[in-house]
């Protein structure tokens, strides 16, 4: 059985630093992945999170057990991410990918990161952070508004409202690349038609 998270966190508080291994141990998988997804890059997502389990630690004196630990380290990983972002001052587009409604049901079941498609790319560009957090909590990382309200710091009522906008602008986005494709395909047809007639 494990132990409990917060008598880690108590214990590593006491002078067993050694248990903060623990720690790291059964959390760095969720943290990696949030990184990534915000990221879009693997190298980056794995300095991230390092980063992100060094200043929990540094800061843990600060933690509050009357809050969800998980909640607390996304909130850490969310602020980094966002630093991260910044410095870079390119936003990398995330590989999700876009079913629409005549697949799905729910706007929830929209995004899907276990595929890559390049139209979902480019839609993403039109995405804040802030939105992109949004929708990786929610849609990757399947976590209740409740759960978000902590890591964004914001109402659930607010959340949804900006969930939905997001998502709307995300299908908007992805929709106008898929239509782009036929008259891509048509234009690359038509140039090797050009070049077949000239030759």
């Amino acid at each position: 059985m494990e132990e409990p998270i917060q008598q880690i966190i108590k214990d590593v508080l006491q002078g067993e630093k050694d248990k903060y291994a623990l720690i790291v141990t059964r959390c760095e998988k969720f943290i990696f992945n949030y990184c990534y997804h915000m990221l879009g890059d693997y190298g980056d997502a794995e300095d991230c999170s390092q980063e992100v389990f060094l200043k929990a630690y540094r800061g843990l004196h600060t933690y509050q057990p009357d809050r969800p630990f998980e909640a607390w380290l996304y909130r850490i990983a969310y602020n980094h991410s966002i630093d991260m972002l910044r410095k870079r001052k390119v936003t990398r587009l995330l590989p999700f990918l876009y079913k629409n409604d005549r697949e799905n049901n729910h706007v929830d079941q929209a995004i899907d990161h276990k595929y890559y498609n390049p139209a979902v790319l480019h839609a993403l560009a039109a995405l804040s952070a802030e939105e992109r957090s949004l929708l990786i909590l929610r849609c990757v990382e399947d976590k209740s508004y409740n759960d978000i309200s902590l890591v964004l710091n914001q109402n659930t009522a607010n959340l949804r409202k900006k969930f939905q906008r997001a998502a709307a602008k995300f299908r908007k986005n992805y929709v106008s690349q898929e239509e782009e494709k036929p008259n891509e395909a048509q234009r690359s047809r038509t140039r090797a038609e050009t070049t077949i007639s000239k030759s």
